[in-house]
């Protein structure tokens, strides 16, 4: 069977447009929206461009922890010393309230307080556990080898 040269000129096209889309994807500098913290050591961070891999959300978190505690004051552990940080998708914006369809933050003062419950990653501390991250794909930790590796609950 040949394949012309036109077929081979479509596929080309299409690896290097996916390619491109690829890169462009991961490239893009996560831009954080806004920050809410909920109560004593539990902040929600709206984010849009997140990394997409549990590799990269957690090394985005390794380079940006110190920006998020100088900038926006979190972690902001409770008196315990533990906190939680979740880092939700923006989306298409703010919007009103949904019976409990939507995530709703009562420091805002408009209709528009709401966003949908797209959550994308979390990072967790306490003295008992350490730090550890939930994505999609489960719990995670950093090992002592500086290594990402998947919590068991067994």
């Amino acid at each position: 069977m040949k394949v012309s040269g036109k077929k081979v000129q479509w596929a080309i096209y299409i690896i290097i447009t996916l390619l491109c889309f690829f890169l462009w994807r991961t490239l893009r500098p996560v831009k954080i929206i806004a920050v809410h913290n909920r109560s004593s050591g539990f902040s929600d961070v709206l984010v849009d461009h997140f990394p997409l891999t549990v590799s990269g959300k957690i090394a985005w978190w390794q380079e940006n922890k110190e920006m998020l505690k100088s900038r926006y004051g979190i972690p902001a552990p409770a008196f315990t010393e533990n906190f939680s940080i979740t880092f939700w998708l923006f989306g298409d914006g703010y919007m009103e309230p949904d019976e409990d369809e939507r995530l709703c933050f009562t420091d805002m003062k408009t209709k528009k307080k709401c966003i949908e419950k797209n959550k994308t990653f979390t990072v967790d501390y306490s003295k008992n556990t350490g730090l550890f991250f939930t994505t999609y794909a489960g719990y995670h930790r950093i090992n002592d080898k500086g290594e990402i590796v998947k919590m068991n609950f067994n």
